[in-house]
């Protein structure tokens, strides 16, 4: 008799949606595992390109200061699995990875000041690394961004919205932006040459008026 309950009360867990839920719930931690993944592959570059950075434009201080401590808040700010229900956890998260991309744009404007830091094998190694990381966090962001709203769906619509309740299974809060195209769009990183501006044409020598003829 109790393996006939325990039989029942299973198939009425998967009738009502409760194995659906877990599904979907996993699906959002290990979407969140690649995306701190790649923001961590990023972070891990940053000391060498400061590094690199540093050897060829001393005098940029405050930019490549601005860098480290960009990083240093990006390290402060662990958003777990367990954690993900918390909107203002990952606000703050947010926040500060779009922080460490602010400063790092601001560090490859300074880098155009210098073409031998530019043709610099190491820092060019740095580059294509940089570059395929944005492309990486790009992607996770959006792979995450569909995991929750697969889960928030599940848990809001009938009847698994019942079996959410019962077991405490709540919407959880997803990514941000200002402009949904930049979710879907890397950051550009380039460190190519700077195009040179477009010739000016010369406007051309207005022509003089003839002279009055001589009065007879």
């Amino acid at each position: 008799m109790k393996r006939l309950w325990v039989l029942i009360a299973a198939l009425a867990l998967a009738g009502c949606g409760y194995n659906e839920i877990q599904q979907k719930d996993e699906g959002v931690k290990a979407a969140w595992s690649e995306v701190t993944n790649q923001y961590q592959r990023r972070a891990d570059l940053i000391p060498n390109l400061v590094a690199t950075v540093k050897g060829y434009a001393q005098q940029e201080q405050e930019v490549l200061t601005r860098v480290t401590e960009a990083r240093a808040r990006v390290g402060q700010m662990q958003v777990t699995p367990e954690t993900l229900n918390d909107p203002a956890a990952l606000q703050r998260f947010q926040q500060a990875q779009g922080d460490l991309s602010s400063a790092l744009s601001r560090l490859l404007v300074v880098v155009e000041k210098y073409p031998d830091l530019k043709s610099d094998q190491n820092f060019r190694d740095l580059q294509a690394q940089l570059e395929g990381t944005e492309n990486r966090i790009t992607v996770a962001r959006n792979r995450y961004i569909k995991a929750v709203e697969s889960y928030n769906v599940t848990v809001r619509s009938f009847p698994t919205n019942l079996t959410a309740m019962i077991f405490g299974y709540k919407v959880k809060p997803n990514f941000t932006v200002a402009d949904e195209a930049a979710v879907s769009k890397p950051p550009t990183v380039d460190f190519g040459t700077t195009p040179a501006p477009a010739p000016t044409v010369p406007e051309p020598a207005p022509t003089p008026e003839p002279e009055p003829a001589p009065s007879t």
